[in-house]
């Protein structure tokens, strides 16, 4: 396995065709915007700088990585050769199934087809091509080129040869696969996704602010970030949507999303992405401002 194609040129797809590119694979990225493409690119080229600043990496790897990448915005010239193609569009279930069929259409007949989607069913995504047994979630966790872990789901027909494959290919990324199988949410935002929406709860309640839940999280619990921090870093649609799926899936209440989330995100308040959720995000600054809209004194 040698080719890669990535579907989608934002923040996780630029990250998966970093990570491949580095480890000497040679990576198609296609995206229907050339401008994406190209915005890509540069942030790989940022990434790689970074890695270079801190002695992760050399100057020759950065070049080597760069070389490995192709960019393509027509899908089936870019996956015609790939013997796995990692699709990382939109969140979006019938944006995906598209993706899909098509990738069903134009991939070699033995390739493997990897989604890293967060949330949405691989047996569904399997069933829209006539190959389920290669399809697979390889679910990457952002950002990519650091975070060690990939979430690999097994949809309902995945084989198990595929699926031992991709983890093999896993490890040789330097990264540490999980295998569980398909599930609303799967471990990942099953676990994380109610933490976060419970959160929220709290901060609508009027249990506490936002920077105290927060700091209750990451001195007692010792998590690196705190749920509603992480929310904006994920982006608060992202988390509606997760849980939109959970709440549907399971049929549970204890999924449903949090009033406050929801008007959030109809409101476009959507955290690091727009420039606000809880924290107000200012461009080249670091520091984690509480929204105006839930300041408070402090004791």
């Amino acid at each position: 396995m040698q080719k890669i194609a990535v579907i989608g040129a934002g923040t996780m797809g630029n990250g998966i065709a970093h990570v491949f590119a580095q480890h000497g694979y040679a990576v198609n990225l296609i995206d229907i915007s050339a401008a994406a493409l190209e915005k890509a690119l540069q942030t790989i080229g940022k990434n790689l700088d970074r890695q270079v600043s801190k002695g992760t990496i050399t100057e020759a790897v950065k070049t080597d990585t760069l070389k490995n990448i192709s960019t393509h915005t027509d899908l089936p010239s870019g996956v015609k050769t790939a013997d796995l193609v990692v699709e990382a569009a939109t969140e979006n279930i019938n944006l995906k199934l598209k993706i899909f069929q098509e990738l069903d259409l134009h991939a070699p007949a033995d390739a493997i087809l990897a989604t890293n989607t967060s949330s949405i069913s691989i047996t569904k995504i399997a069933a829209a091509t006539k190959r389920p047994s290669k399809v697979i979630g390889m679910h990457f966790m952002n950002p990519v080129p650091v975070m060690k872990l990939v979430e690999i789901i097994n949809g309902y027909a995945t084989d198990k040869q595929v699926t031992a494959t991709i983890a093999d290919l896993s490890r040789k990324l330097e990264k540490v696969p999980c295998v569980v199988n398909d599930y609303p949410g799967f471990i990942a935002n099953r676990i994380l996704m109610p933490m976060i929406n419970e959160a929220i709860i709290s901060l609508f309640e009027g249990v506490a602010g936002v920077e105290e839940i927060d700091t209750v999280m990451k001195l007692g619990m010792a998590h690196p970030m705190g749920p509603l921090q992480l929310a904006d870093f994920i982006g608060l649609d992202v988390c509606l949507s997760i849980l939109q799926v959970l709440h549907e899936g399971f049929g549970n209440p204890k999924y449903a999303p949090c009033p406050l989330l929801v008007n959030m995100v109809t409101a476009g308040y959507l955290g690091v992405k727009s420039g606000e959720g809880f924290y107000k995000y200012t461009p080249g600054s670091k520091d984690l401002i509480v929204s105006n809209r839930f300041a408070r004194n402090h004791v």
